[in-house]
């Protein structure tokens, strides 16, 4: 029954998707033929994404079929169970490379579609082809010569950050870099184009995937430098090898998270990067191994309805980014919802959100967009001209953050790097690594972000000083004296912050002469003897710190003062002092940040102090504000949870599967407070450690951490937690008990007390309801024999009551 189901439903849906929610959809009549191709592995990953992306390639009508590309081996392909999901053409998996051995599977997309060119009838009998990924949703119908794709020059999103383009790796991989154009996402080609160029798009990933010399993020703009996005270079330089142009677009496709332009409706959602609606958020990589597809009505945590949404963002241009958001992981939803039932599934229970996706709103929120082409057609390269422009308008910015070799920095890198990726922040990223030779001959976390290499000043090669706070002036001289840089302006972060949102020169206002930083008010010493003995300008002294947002040149001059200021001070003991420095230890520890300050003054550099960049978490925020970093740098707390970095100097969280802190509460209505402003002061506490928390877990994922799912008969269990909404058990690998212990323990000590006093207060009440229902139980068993005893003598009062008849009645009663 459930195979005829799951092979009708693709009938019914194409049946019934002229006329969806009561709304009457436009089909499109195409003069020519048309078919959409994407490409997927026999894993629960794609399939879900396969049920949302067909879905709405049914919702919105896109003229022609559409084949899923199914690259599986032999033994995947025994045990899979999604062959219904949607029209397949099976081919042969390229994931582990038939020659090299290499494990790359997205050089299946290049590798499918040439296999399928060479065996499918439908490659025969079609015009153009659009080519999709598996993690979109279509929000109208994609025409590729209504967009301007014709011979010879295909239709393609726009991919900024390929930006071996515009360097060496395109001169080595293709005789024609002038033609290599940021392209990929969606694709839309003549049948004859793509029959020249899928032979080369695979062979030029291959080539740049085999040559490991030039993974660096500096030359692909891969975070992670491991030649992750060769198959997208192998398109690029592919295309520039055979001369296939482009019409690019900035407007045809999206990242959920992002905000579209001014009266933009993107006609395609990409949801490959993680985003977020308010306290909700969603990162594909979370369901990786979710087999949601094959758990009846199960769907994805829902995200807030858009008068929600509404509360959450004023600004009605921001407030549309958000419901693209939301439309994607409700549309993916609805096609869940319409595939269980295809399965034959049980009627769902009625839910509030259920009955949301089933309402004429939700279908008016989703209605098919149709595009002004024409307009489209005349304006796609005056948006990329004017994109460009717009880009070239602000200065480039390239964000730096120091740390050392241990797993204290490591895990608060992770942090870092999450959030920037999520932020919006314009530019490049690079952490500043100070090892010794010793340090890096074991240290475990080269691939956690990018990363420059500065030898180690923590013990000072003159003094012996041990001082390791000194590497951040170190470091960043270093940088700029071994790294080429285009930046016009460098942003400089602490390892232990979250950003929130993008920092920026040009909304801050920083110039030349003009630093931006945040205040640091406990910095005394910029109004006392202190400045006077170390700098000839103790006028210009600001007490700043923390962020900072500085022009390229003026960095350039300034690295050197900063660092011989820091040593100068450092060794100042004689006003260690708490009353000079303001250093409650007294220890000269924040001589770095003293080194900042009157380096800066010796320079005249005059700061625009931002008090709305920053903060703490545990501080009460100002109303209104939208701070963009936040500063875990002290402990703070929310009601009985606390979160400080110093309890996990030594603890490796990053190299133990599956380790991560203690969850803080998790939503506002646990907290007790009624106050508003402790109230904003705890939601930030908790986005922080919340922020921790999730980069942790899709970094254990990343490294492929042992993660096994059982199937969904019984509720989910994450860190002795049951998860009622995934349904799905994960069982994590045994750690070794020394880590085990380390990381399950680590804070047993502090609440242990506090942990015994409460099992000890609940077993005594426990203990008293226990015996004030036995002491009820008795007296009323009591009664009842001596009520019944009563009524037998006054029924028989000869006989009296046998113990036999007494317990049989008894029984029948009871």
């Amino acid at each position: 029954m459930l195979v005829v189901a799951s092979l009708i439903f693709p009938f019914l849906l194409v049946a019934v998707t002229p006329i969806i929610g009561g709304i009457e959809v436009k089909v499109q009549k195409s003069p020519w033929r048309i078919h959409t191709l994407f490409s997927v592995e026999c894993q629960n990953y794609f399939d879900w994404q396969t049920v949302g992306l067909v879905h709405s390639y049914h919702k919105v009508q896109q003229p022609g079929p559409i084949t899923r590309l199914l690259s599986c081996t032999e033994e995947e392909r025994q045990r899979y169970k999604g062959m219904g999901l949607a029209p397949t053409f099976e081919v042969p998996s390229m994931s582990r490379h038939p020659k090299t051995g290499d494990w790359y599977p997205a050089i299946n997309k290049p590798a499918g579609i040439v296999h399928w060119l060479k065996h499918s009838k439908d490659a025969e009998n079609v015009d153009w082809v659009v080519i999709l990924d598996a993690d979109m949703i279509i929000r109208g119908p994609i025409i590729p010569w209504e967009l301007g794709a014709e011979k010879g020059k295909a239709v393609a999103a726009y991919y900024g950050y390929l930006i071996g383009c515009d360097n060496i790796l395109a001169q080595l991989h293709t005789k024609h870099p002038e033609l290599c154009d940021k392209v990929g996402g969606l694709l839309a080609m003549h049948i004859d184009d793509l029959r020249v160029l899928a032979p080369m798009w695979l062979s030029k990933t291959e080539e740049v995937r085999e040559d490991r010399a030039h993974w660096g993020t500096n030359i692909t703009g891969d975070i992670y430098a491991q030649g992750w996005i060769s198959e997208m270079y192998g398109y690029s330089f592919g295309a520039a090898e055979v001369g296939l142009h482009h019409r690019i677009s900035e407007d045809l496709m999206i990242y959920p998270g992002y905000v579209p332009r001014h009266g933009v409706e993107p006609i395609l959602l990409h949801y490959g990067l993680p985003f977020k609606v308010g306290n909700w958020s969603f990162s594909k990589l979370e369901h990786h191994e979710d087999g949601i597809v094959y758990d009846c009505n199960r769907l994805f945590p829902p995200p807030p309805y858009p008068k929600e949404v509404q509360m959450i963002e004023s600004n009605p241009h921001e407030r549309q980014g958000l419901f693209l958001s939301i439309e994607c992981i409700n549309t993916l939803n609805e096609g869940l919802l319409a595939h269980h039932a295809s399965m034959g599934c049980p009627r769902p229970q009625w839910s509030k959100y259920l009955s949301f996706l089933k309402s004429k709103r939700f279908s008016e929120l989703t209605k098919t967009k149709y595009l002004n082409y024409q307009e489209m057609r005349n304006s796609t390269m005056d948006q990329r001209k004017a994109s460009d422009e717009s880009r070239r308008s602000h200065p480039k910015i390239h964000t730096l953050f120091s740390t050392e070799c241990s797993p204290y920095f490591d895990w608060q890198t992770v942090g870092l790097i999450h959030s920037f990726h999520l932020s919006g922040q314009p530019g490049n990223i690079t952490r500043l690594l100070s090892c010794t030779d010793e340090d890096l001959k074991n240290y475990k976390g080269h691939d956690l972000a990018p990363t420059h290499y500065v030898p180690s000043m923590s013990q000072h090669p003159l003094t012996g000083d041990w001082y390791p706070a000194i590497n951040k002036p170190a470091a960043v001289l270093h940088w700029l004296n071994h790294v080429e840089t285009d930046a016009e302006f460098v942003v400089i972060l602490d390892a232990d912050m979250i950003l929130r949102g993008p920092i920026t020169p040009w909304e801050y206002g920083a110039e030349r002469g003009h630093p931006v930083s945040t205040p640091y008010e406990y910095l005394i010493g910029c109004d006392n003897v202190l400045a006077k003995i170390h700098t000839r300008n103790p006028g210009a002294c600001d007490k700043v710190g923390g962020v900072i947002v500085m022009h390229i040149e003026d960095l350039r001059k300034f690295a050197l003062y900063w660092l011989h200021k820091t040593e100068e001070v450092r060794a100042d003991k004689a006003h260690y002092a708490t009353n000079f420095t303001g250093d409650i230890y007294s220890s000269g520890w924040i001589s770095e940040m003293y080194g900042y300050s009157f380096g800066a003054a010796e320079l005249n550099l005059k700061h625009i102090v931002r008090r709305d960049i920053l903060i703490y978490p545990g501080y009460v925020p100002d109303p209104g504000v939208n701070y963009k970093v936040f500063h875990y740098g002290l402990r703070f707390t929310v009601g009985n949870w606390s979160f400080d970095k110093a309890d996990w100097r030594t603890t490796d969280v990053v190299n133990t599967c599956w380790a991560k802190f203690p969850e803080p509460p998790p939503h506002p209505s646990d907290l007790t407070t009624m106050d508003e402003k402790a109230l904003q002061r705890d939601l930030l506490s908790i986005e922080c450690g919340q922020a921790l928390n999730r980069a942790l877990q899709l970094h254990h994922e990343r490294r492929k951490c042992p993660l096994y799912s059982i199937k969904n008969s019984q509720p989910a269990l994450l860190d002795g937690k049951i998860d009622e909404k995934k349904k799905i058990v994960y069982r994590k690998s045994k750690l070794p008990v020394s880590e085990a212990s380390n990381i399950s323990f680590l804070h047993g000590s502090k609440f242990l007390d506090r942990s015994l006093r409460i099992w000890m207060i609940g077993i005594w009440a426990l203990s008293v309801v226990g015996f004030l229902v036995a002491i009820s139980m008795v007296l009323s068993k009591r009664k009842v024999e001596i009520t019944r005893s009563k009524k037998t003598r006054k029924k028989n009062p000869y006989t009296g009551v046998s113990v036999k008849n007494y317990d049989t009645e008894s029984s029948s009663e009871a």
